[in-house]
């Protein structure tokens, strides 16, 4: 699998660092400046002489803005700086950008003018990845009261390599974040342009890599999850000379008094998904005999699911419920060789239960963990702000912890294997918010599976497919609200065969 890799604040200051000392250093802010300004000038500004407000900060990130409004005045445009530090104080190379800035004849101001001017855009050089996010400090005084003023502007904002606010290692507001209609990021993706906040604070994300070139650049652990990656993970095309049995048989294990539906959707969006049977074992006391909106499931009682050979893959969790019976069925589904896919009510179980949790990590046969924030939660012993302030390393422990792959579910949903890779999904939008989006999850991935794919590709590309489905929705409803889960699964299948069909 071949991806765009994503870097860490400390692996981005180590190819700084590394850059610095070449035997020909390449001037960095300069180049991000420039690159910069030519994103703007080419693919931004609507006409050829624009009025532009720069917000410069105290380190880098403004020489970075300084380098910005340079490049945007010699072409034309009518800029206005607002940097309230004493530029003798700055950086060397910030101070280089500060003293270059005034030999065009540019000013600078220590505050956003008063009065209604039409600003044609913004352009956010306050803090960058500069901001420190180890001590939790958020941005407060003169920076807080400019950023809520720029927001409140309804003008586009142009973020230079990360909104100012928001943490580039995962995704927190830290007080207050610039709400930004296009980032331009520099030398490689962060991973908090695309998780927790991330994503509503970006707008769109353009990367400018400055050509650096080093002998031992640092190994990325984590990389991009879209539309690209998602197009080499696909099922091969169907030979004409096969059979239902080609394309494997799935069992979900749920579907409890009350909640028989969690089950039916897992096991249509497998049906639907490609595989070529699919059973359901139901703990409900008066489970149905049959699915007559969906006939070609096939229901069982759940001592059945364990005796079905051969079997690709088990679900266990949509509608699974707490009780002793409950636990009892996914104690054997632990214990037994079928690939797992562990959702729901199983991961609570699982976290209230230590013996489990040996049983999981000590599997022989992969298991993919489905967890949103609050089970993820349960599964680490915290709580769920703990997991959404460290997303990134939440994914990490649950992989490692219990030995298997993960997606920690959200805004920016992060998977992770169990050696240590993590891959940060592109795709969905807050109309999965809603019931049964993470059933419909789980039988995609189980799909997958018994389609062929090995669980790690299986896992990236149903997390990917499943959010692009959500997206396709958006589209064609123009808004997010009153998408139903059972929706995904259609648009998810039309999605799936227009990818085979364009790549054959």
């Amino acid at each position: 699998m071949t991806a765009n890799p994503v870097y860490l604040t400390a692996e981005i200051r180590e190819i700084e660092h590394q850059a610095a000392i070449l035997p020909k250093p390449p001037r960095l802010m300069e180049k991000a400046g420039l690159a910069a300004a030519q994103v703007i000038r080419d693919q931004l500004l609507r006409k050829s002489k624009c009025c532009i407000l720069v917000l410069a900060g105290p380190g880098n990130n403004g020489g970075d803005a300084f380098v910005v409004a340079r490049y945007l005045k010699e072409w034309g445009n009518a800029i206005t700086v607002v940097f309230s530090g004493e530029p003798k104080c700055a950086l060397s190379d910030a101070k280089q950008a500060i003293l270059s800035w005034l030999d065009i004849g540019g000013e600078i101001s220590s505050h956003i003018p008063d009065g209604d001017k039409n600003w044609d855009m913004i352009v956010d050089g306050l803090f960058g990845i500069g901001l420190d996010q180890s001590q939790n400090r958020p941005i407060t005084g003169k920076y807080r009261d400019w950023i809520e003023t720029v927001n409140r502007m309804n003008v586009p904002i142009v973020a230079l390599d990360i909104p100012s606010g928001l943490g580039s290692d995962d995704g927190c507001i830290y007080g207050v974040a610039i709400r930004a209609t296009t980032t331009v990021t520099f030398i490689g993706y962060k991973p908090g342009l695309f998780t927790n906040y991330g994503p509503e604070c970006c707008g769109t994300v353009v990367l400018c890599d400055l050509d650096i070139h080093l002998p031992t650049p640092p190994q990325p652990q984590t990389w991009l999850l879209n539309d690209t990656l998602a197009q080499t993970l696909l099922p091969f095309p169907r030979s004409a000379n096969s059979h239902k049995g080609s394309f494997g048989n799935i069992a979900i294990l749920g579907g409890s008094t009350g909640m028989v539906g969690a089950a039916l959707l897992a096991g249509r969006a497998a049906l639907h998904l490609g595989a070529g049977r699919v059973y359901l074992g139901l703990l409900a006391d008066n489970a149905p005999a049959v699915d007559f909106s969906q006939p070609e499931l096939m229901l069982r009682a759940p001592s059945e699911i364990f005796t079905l050979t051969p079997l690709n893959c088990l679900v266990v969790g949509p509608g699974l419920g707490q009780s002793a019976i409950a636990l009892s069925w996914l104690e054997t589904a632990l214990i037994s060789e079928y690939a797992l896919v562990l959702d729901a009510d199983a991961l609570n179980l699982i976290a209230q239960h230590p013996p489990l949790v040996n049983k999981l990590s000590q599997r022989k046969a992969p298991a993919i963990l489905t967890p949103h924030p609050a089970e993820a939660a349960r599964l680490l012993k915290t709580d769920t702000t703990a997991v959404q302030h460290d997303r990134m390393s939440a994914a990490l422990q649950l992989a490692q912890q219990f030995n298997s792959y993960v997606v920690l579910k959200g805004a920016g949903s992060i998977c992770c294997f169990p050696n240590g890779k993590r891959y940060l999904n592109t795709s969905g939008n807050p109309a999965l918010s809603t019931a049964g989006s993470g059933d419909v999850l789980a039988g995609i991935i189980a799909a997958l599976i018994a389609q062929g794919l090995n669980p790690d590709q299986a896992l990236l590309l149903g997390v990917y497919l499943h959010g692009a489905a959500a997206d396709r929705w958006v589209q064609q409803y123009r808004g997010m609200l009153g998408m139903a889960a059972s929706e995904v699964i259609a648009e998810a299948r039309r999605l799936l065969n227009e990818w085979i069909y364009k790549q054959n």
